[in-house]
């Protein structure tokens, strides 16, 4: 996710991965909403993520509307089933490109110690 380009305003909507202004240098991310290090994405490695977020987002549709129409449950339990999948290989990508792009420029900037609790905490919520 290591890169300077970014996308125009139009083609990525805002989301928690940026903030307002697209045209800056940096996305900065915590919990806190304080900047916790220089958060850079490729406009390829959004792109992909956007687009897998969309898929999913149109699949829960998908499951809302098999709900409405009384859809047998078996039937709405695996559709259900295949967005956690999903969401799951989404969260793998997420984490991939943090610990080989945020982590790894911790450690070369030496200040690892404070990343690493920061994923901690992160893994620590997002883990059943």
């Amino acid at each position: 996710m290591n890169g300077s380009n970014r996308l125009a305003k139009e083609s990525l909507p805002t989301n928690s991965w940026q903030d307002n202004n697209l045209e800056s240098e940096y996305t900065n991310h915590n919990s806190h909403g304080q900047a916790s290090h220089p958060h850079v994405h490729s406009e390829e490695s959004l792109r992909r993520l956007v687009n897998r977020l969309s898929r999913i987002e149109g699949h829960i549709r998908g499951i809302k509307t098999m709900v409405q129409q009384s859809s047998p449950c078996p039937d709405v339990l695996l559709q259900i089933a295949a967005v956690r999948g999903a969401l799951d290989r989404v969260a793998r990508i997420v984490l991939d490109e943090h610990l080989t792009e945020c982590i790894g420029r911790a450690a070369q900037e030496g200040n690892i110690e404070v990343e690493i609790e920061q994923l901690k905490a992160a893994l620590d919520r997002f883990l059943p």
